[in-house]
């Protein structure tokens, strides 16, 4: 495999977090909100931010809430809608995922996703990693036209999850893209790389960061567990896109 096949995709959920992305060598965005959450729908206005400073292609995350990825009527309405603004702010790609109650794949509403997202690539996110059967959920998606998995294997990280991404990359045969994610860096990367035989990989690459605030209010908190996390950020590394673009880069 040519070295230059190896895509690192960083996740991103501020515009700050997305320019270290780009200048950190990263090959792709996937641009989201409260990664807490496990990722929500960006704002418009943060999609034309991104795509204003980051000459790279941005994948839009869309999905309306956190928690499960069983939706009603009305989050479907809500995630149709935010497919269409992101698609005409200039993304260049739409990741989500929708499961129903039992489990399996909604396969008549992921069908209406990808058609809406035509010609742009739809990613079904780890919406799969809690799915009942993945090898069945693998052969829907293939059938879909459904473009690439993100995925840990089902399990909580890439590593633990290694030796079903080697099957369901082996059980693709190229018909969509397997791409790697969750607890991934620079250390860990290359065990991965070898144990799966994947060639594209999702990270956050985040380190927290001080606030420049000057005064913190002693008494008011926004929700967070102390007052000194009220005046911090996670922010991608630029320094961590760095360090895992060097591994790929050197194998």
């Amino acid at each position: 495999m040519k070295k230059n096949n190896r895509i690192l995709e960083v996740c991103a959920e501020s515009v700050q977090s997305a320019i270290a992305a780009f200048e950190g060598g990263a090959d792709r965005i996937e641009l989201c909100s409260d990664l807490l959450e496990g990722g929500i729908s960006p704002s418009a206005g943060l999609i034309k931010a991104v795509k204003k400073y980051c000459n790279i292609p941005v994948f839009v995350l869309i999905r309306p809430r956190g928690g499960d990825f069983l939706y009603d009527d009305e989050e479907k309405e809500i995630i149709l809608h935010d497919i269409e603004t992101a698609i005409n702010i200039g993304a260049d790609g739409i990741v989500s995922g929708f499961l129903n109650k039992d489990g399996t794949i909604d396969i008549d509403f992921t069908k209406r996703v990808v058609e809406l997202t035509h010609p742009l690539p739809f990613t079904f996110h780890r919406a799969f990693d809690v799915a009942k059967e993945p090898f069945t959920a693998l052969k829907q998606l293939i059938d879909m036209g459904v473009k690439r998995i993100l995925t840990s294997g089902q399990k909580n990280t890439a590593l633990e999850g290694a030796s079903l991404i080697k099957k369901l990359i082996e059980d693709s045969d190229n018909k969509l893209q397997i791409l790697i994610g969750s607890g991934i860096n620079s250390n860990n990367i290359l065990e991965i790389l070898n144990k799966t035989g994947g060639n594209e990989f999702h990270a956050s690459c985040r380190s927290e960061f001080n606030s420049k605030m000057e005064y913190i209010h002693p008494d008011v908190k926004m929700g967070k567990e102390n007052t000194q996390g009220e005046y911090s950020i996670q922010i991608t590394d630029i320094e961590k896109v760095k360090d895992i673009k060097k591994v790929l880069s050197s194998v």
